[in-house]
């Protein structure tokens, strides 16, 4: 494992020295195991503890509780090794705007103990790797929003660590961007580097990543593959919405369903009823001859394959659209 977490914990303390000191438990016990050679994204809303996680694994925040290996050294003894076999790339990039491209790159490499030849070498290297050569020696404040996300990622690999964490790396960049830099995070897994990203975004996860974890407010709810956590969830998801949706109507049709055999679950969410089943298709016309049977008008009804979004809702009792 090239990052193993066990009961990792952050508290902090606000309002100190005005009187109000009060703690916030940011992280509330955190196992985690990563495999050398996968992408790993930690996956929930904003605020669940994403950034704080990956803050304490990088050794820019110390536990306050808890133990953590990053590449085998010790995250609290021995932070000076872990930094040294790490990438890092944070939500707002680290590149300065004022220089041009280029110099961002031979700069870390000049931070890392390489020698100026060494380290233009190095930033020329990436620059090709990532095709930004054409742009390298523009400053920085007049590329667009992927390409200095593709130039902090750059940074981040100029020792060639064998992890690198990216913190919401695609926050605010348009669709096209964004896909571009998946194919990027995909080049660096098939290059045998480990990727450990946090994201909100759950086409990103799924798109992404190996394995993934769901956090909430402080704490891992659920983790395994994408496909096998939706797949537990259901293979299908049918949405009614009945015409009148009074309370009694919607109880009256989830215990309806509830009943039936080919239907594995049934969540309310406000005028709506999810049922989950392993085969939609077969089992929708049944879902309507039930509903029509007992008089159950019915609005609108749809059927959708199963996403993480579904996940998140049967661990936490809501969507993570809505909470992010």
């Amino acid at each position: 494992m090239i990052i193993e977490a066990h009961e990792l914990r952050k508290t902090f303390v606000v309002g100190r020295g005005r009187g109000k000191a009060r703690e916030i438990e940011a992280v509330r016990g955190i196992d985690m195991e990563v495999e050398r050679g996968e992408v790993f994204a930690v996956l929930g809303p904003n605020g669940a503890g994403k950034t704080t996680t990956v803050r304490m694994l990088a050794t820019f925040t110390q536990p306050t509780a808890g133990q953590a290996r990053v590449n085998g050294y010790d995250v609290v003894k021995e932070a000076g090794k872990v930094r040294a076999s790490i990438g890092y790339v944070g939500q707002l990039g680290g590149v300065d705007e004022m220089t041009p491209a280029i110099e961002n790159l031979m700069l870390a490499g000049r931070l890392a103990g390489m020698s100026k030849k060494q380290a233009k070498a190095r930033a020329e290297e990436l620059m090709a790797a990532f095709a930004l050569t054409e742009i390298g020696n523009r400053p920085a404040r007049t590329l667009s929003g992927g390409q200095k996300r593709r130039f902090a990622i750059a940074v981040g690999l100029v020792t060639a660590p064998p992890l690198i964490f990216l913190d919401e790396p695609t926050t605010g960049l348009d669709p096209q961007n964004r896909a571009n830099l998946w194919e990027e995070v995909r080049k660096l897994r098939d290059q045998g580097t480990s990727v450990l990203l946090t994201t909100h975004y759950l086409d990103e996860a799924d798109a992404l990543c190996d394995r993934l974890v769901i956090v909430d407010h402080g704490k891992v709810v659920v983790e395994g593959t994408p496909e096998a956590l939706k797949k537990e969830v259901a293979g299908d998801i049918v949405t009614v919405r009945l015409a009148d949706g009074p309370a009694e109507g919607l109880e009256q049709a989830r215990l309806l369903l509830t009943a039936e055999p080919y239907v594995r679950e049934v969540v309310q969410e406000d005028e709506l009823l999810r049922a989950y089943l392993d085969d939609g298709e077969r089992g929708l016309p049944s879902v309507l001859r039930a509903l029509d049977r007992d008089g159950l008008a019915i609005q609108s009804i749809t059927l959708e394959r199963a996403t993480l979004d579904d996940v998140f809702l049967k661990h936490t009792g809501r969507s993570l659209r809505d909470a992010a």
